[in-house]
């Protein structure tokens, strides 16, 4: 399922220039990421975003409800841009696994902060919150083992465990997150073209 606001088909998932995230979220994102969800209090969020404890309540009902909509946010907008990416392959396999681990490597390079709470704050969503955010996770893991299943009944590709070659090749993007610096000697497309590589030679053992 995509957005409401922006189709897969005429979302452009290679942009990353323009932020969505409300003012608010952005500055609950860098004091998390900064202090820990734990080691973050309300009043701190509160300061940060240059607002009165009240006048954070007005927007969220208690710092929960924030990482859980920052978490949200997340897996919507990466599910959308895969999803924009599997449009734009169509029916060509190849295209399909290849612009899947562009778009993977490019989320976790533009949207690190984001990829680092989703990484790390799993632990510090309550028990609704968490069952959904996994249920995102695994529609997202799902979306390309079934591009590799397909790749391989087709005999694309050779993959003896989809399942296994997907997480390897989730693994490497999410990786992305820990270390990508902007200003380092590699881009951020460079390294999604890179990887889509890797990924391309997993799958031609």
């Amino acid at each position: 399922m995509t957005g409401d606001d922006e189709p897969a088909t005429r979302m452009n998932w290679r942009d990353f220039e323009k932020d969505p995230l409300p003012p608010l979220l952005r500055t609950a994102v860098q004091t998390f990421v900064a202090h820990g969800y734990h080691g973050t209090s309300t009043r701190t969020l509160a300061a940060a975003a240059n607002m009165s404890v009240p006048g954070l309540y007005h927007h969220f009902a208690s710092k929960q409800a924030i990482i859980v909509a920052i978490m949200d946010h997340a897996m919507d907008d990466l599910w959308r841009r895969s999803d924009a990416a599997l449009a734009e392959a169509g029916s060509d396999l190849d295209q399909q696994l290849r612009l899947h681990v562009e778009c993977l490597a490019l989320f976790h390079a533009h949207r690190k902060e984001l990829a680092f709470l989703a990484a790390t704050e799993l632990r510090s969503l309550e028990p609704v919150a968490r069952a959904r955010h996994i249920a995102a996770r695994d529609r997202q893991e799902r979306m390309l083992v079934e591009i590799l299943r397909t790749g391989t009944a087709h005999g694309a590709f050779v993959v003896a465990d989809p399942r296994q070659a997907a997480r390897a090749m989730i693994t490497m993007c999410t990786g992305v997150s820990q270390w990508f610096d902007a200003a380092g000697p590699l881009s951020a497309a460079q390294i999604a073209e890179d990887y889509a590589g890797y990924a391309e030679r997993i799958v031609r053992r």
